[in-house]
């Protein structure tokens, strides 16, 4: 009937499916050339070289991350914009979500706080943190706690390399009579983080390594 349209989803399958799924593609590549832009503030003639596209192309895409917030253009020239603040402060949380049911496990399974741990510059910041219920004394470690990546099992944790060792342990690096043992998170694009638990009882690496490298694999999982 004259004047009637189909509102429903556009098959993937379709040419009108595959022409959104390239604008998309081409939209995240253009996210991903401006942020690669360290220093100098790229232009729409670096952006097009980039992405392989025509300068009309690059103006087109930019209108709707402009709408968003996510660029912003000084003249010629096209930066990040403050709208990804507001998407990264949702990170967090997420993040949080997804480690406490393995978080809640460790800490029940081994009797100490455990915790997810992620690298902010050269900080290491922990994101989410379970404390055992049954013990008589744990560690405090809250949420928000900062400490150098150096330092302490869960930051010395996020750089450990495929040919190191799978875990590592510290004592007293971060407060008097703790130990601790962590594990990176691994195969998570763009995550640097560590899961570990921390006490003030000696740890047996060989009994709790591996539970907290189960762990680590699990919030993996999880986050992909």
């Amino acid at each position: 009937m004259p004047g009637i349209r189909s509102t429903g989803p556009v098959p993937q399958g379709s040419p009108a499916g595959k022409e959104s799924s390239l604008t998309l593609d081409r939209g995240l590549a253009l996210l991903q050339a401006v942020a690669d832009s360290d220093t100098e503030a790229p232009t729409i003639s670096d952006l097009a070289v980039a992405i392989g596209a025509s300068r009309a192309a690059v103006y087109r895409l930019l209108v709707p991350l402009q709408a968003r917030g996510l660029v912003r253009r000084e003249g010629s020239k096209v930066r990040l914009g403050l709208g990804l603040l507001q998407l990264a402060a949702k990170v967090a949380p997420q993040l949080r979500i997804a480690a406490l049911p393995s978080l809640r496990e460790l800490a029940e399974a081994v009797g100490a706080t455990a915790h997810l741990t992620v690298a902010d510059g050269d900080e290491a910041q922990a994101v989410a943190v379970v404390e055992p219920s049954w013990t008589a004394y744990h560690v405090a470690y809250r949420v928000g706690t900062r400490h150098a990546l150096h330092k302490g099992a869960a930051g010395k944790a996020i750089g450990l390399r495929a040919d190191d060792p799978a875990w590592i342990g510290t004592t007293g690096e971060l407060q008097p009579g703790a130990y601790g043992i962590a594990a990176p998170v691994r195969g998570v694009s763009g995550l640097r983080a560590s899961v570990g638990v921390v006490t003030f009882e000696p740890l047996d690496g060989d009994v709790v390594g591996p539970q907290v490298l189960l762990a680590a694999a699990a919030i993996a999982e999880a986050l992909r």
